[in-house]
């Protein structure tokens, strides 16, 4: 079958979107997924240029996290609660059913188990829907305008704020697979929890709204405003809160500096790992506009070598802050709030660490190579593929 021309347009059944914000007839997405591009791109290149490998220049990934005092832990309900929650997703139809395959490789489930590692079998299993539920959200998201990506987040946080109602018919899928997410979680939470999370998903959408905007406008920004944005849009804060889902740690304690420290640092290791582990089929099918690897050359005059180190000695700097944060957050007079304190900043660092595991463990970033990356950190970087004169065919 033949695909467009766009090695990043993989799948048939595009969207079409009405002013609301749903689509017709059914959500198939023409999606944009990570996950196999970089097999999708080997292929290409395979077939229209011959075997890449001889004349590639290599890459040497810094390795980040080689003072990291986390270890890699899997949720011991891993299996039980990815059947579930894969389950749960197709029911939706929300993507095409090779886009569905394609999200599958992904495996977002593994991501929420590695990164929940201590959380009960229905708190992993709650983890594990919003994983799905974030990247569906992202996905459909990055298919419209402001006013289409509004008018989504409004569906989203009105499903938030009112579960028990049921949702429109011919309304946007990501409604309703919102409502079931939330009802499944309020089962299980504390009210403290549902308030803080409603707040920052709240603050999650908001910041995707403006990320359609930018698109709309083809903004560059600088490398602070880059993370002043997307500190918020890649939706960690909201994502780490999930640790605490049973707990009831007061917002003033929440707001203490070596908390907000820890979660700030976190979520900028997260965010460069993310950059620098898609950056070459990024660059490849020149999409990399809005990757921290493309904007510090741009914005520093560097090569590729010398902002990989300096993107390496930024992250150094951030493992300095949060380590130091760690050790001065607070202790209380009340035993199980420091517990629950401890226990919440022990699951930030989890975080860092399996968020980096998931990347080399899963196809998202590397298709099979994942493991041998991890190893050597060792990848050769693709050449750009030229998308206007070669059809991709994909089999």
């Amino acid at each position: 079958m033949g695909y467009s021309s766009d090695p990043a347009r993989l799948f048939s059944y595009p969207p079409k979107y009405n002013a609301s914000g749903a689509s017709t007839p059914v959500a198939f997405i023409h999606s944009r997924l990570v996950s196999i591009q970089f097999e999708i791109l080997w292929q290409f290149l395979v077939k229209h240029i011959g075997m890449p490998g001889k004349d590639l220049q290599p890459i040497h990934l810094p390795d980040t996290l080689r003072n990291w005092r986390w270890q890699r832990h899997l949720n011991p309900h891993f299996t039980v609660c990815k059947e579930e929650s894969e389950a749960w997703l197709e029911t939706f139809e929300a993507f095409s059913p090779k886009a569905q395959q394609a999200f599958n490789l992904c495996d977002f489930n593994l991501l929420a188990s590695l990164v929940y590692s201590d959380l009960s079998k229905d708190g992993c299993r709650v983890g594990c829907d919003l994983m799905n539920l974030f990247f569906l959200i992202d996905e459909h998201f990055d298919l419209v305008d402001t006013h289409g990506a509004s008018s989504q987040a409004d569906i989203v946080m009105d499903a938030l704020r009112n579960p028990y109602i049921p949702r429109r018919a011919g309304e946007w899928v990501g409604g309703e697979a919102t409502r079931q997410f939330w009802l499944n979680a309020m089962r299980i939470s504390t009210r403290t929890f549902q308030c803080r999370f409603t707040d920052e998903f709240q603050i999650y959408l908001d910041s995707m709204v403006q990320k359609a905007q930018d698109r709309t406008e083809d903004r560059n920004r600088s490398i602070d405003e880059y993370f002043e944005v997307r500190r918020v849009t890649i939706g960690v804060k909201a994502a780490i809160i999930i640790n605490e889902i049973e707990m009831n740690i007061p917002e003033a304690v929440m707001q203490n500096e070596h908390i907000v420290t820890l979660i700030t640092a976190a979520t900028d290791m997260i965010l460069i790992a993310n950059d620098v582990y898609s950056y070459n089929v990024e660059q490849a099918r020149g999409d990399d506009r809005h990757n921290l690897v493309a904007i510090v050359m741009r914005t520093q005059n560097l090569n590729l070598v010398d902002t990989l180190d300096w993107i390496s000695s930024l992250h150094d700097k951030l493992v300095e802050q949060f380590l130091d944060a760690f050790h001065q957050v607070p202790h209380y007079n009340d035993p199980e709030l420091n517990h629950q304190v401890v226990e919440f900043a022990e699951g930030i660092g989890n975080w860092v660490r399996g968020y980096d595991s998931w990347s080399f463990e899963s196809k998202r970033y590397f298709g099979k190579r994942g493991k041998e990356v991890q190893a050597t950190r060792m990848v050769d970087l693709l050449p750009k593929v030229s998308t206007q004169s070669q059809g991709l065919e994909c089999n």
